[in-house]
């Protein structure tokens, strides 16, 4: 239950004109993910890798399933709002845990 509301935490921070046209629930599942496991150090080559893997799991192909060091400079940004949306949910997390704790 934490991963899904994390990871509704983290897609509401997403402006709607960057959201996918799919079914993006396991996306941002692998999101959350990132934000447990990396907090505020995610970066855009892990939000990169986990698209690939959604797509995978998905069963797409893209031009840009590559290694991030692969990719376009313009195409490397486009991860960007993913990674400042992680880093926001889980700052908000934390300030809201630490509200508590006080």
């Amino acid at each position: 239950m934490y991963l899904a509301e994390l990871a509704a935490a983290i897609r509401a921070e997403v402006p709607g004109d960057f959201l996918p046209d799919a079914d993006t629930t396991t996306l941002f599942l692998l999101y959350a993910l990132l934000a447990e496991t990396k907090g505020e150090a995610v970066e855009p080559r892990d939000v990169h890798d986990a698209w690939v893997a959604w797509m995978r799991i998905r069963g797409e192909t893209h031009r840009s399933m590559i290694p991030f060091e692969e990719l376009e400079p313009d195409i490397q940004r486009e991860d960007e709002p993913f990674v400042e949306a992680i880093r926001r949910a889980v700052i908000r997390r934390s300030d809201g845990m630490r509200r508590t704790a006080d």
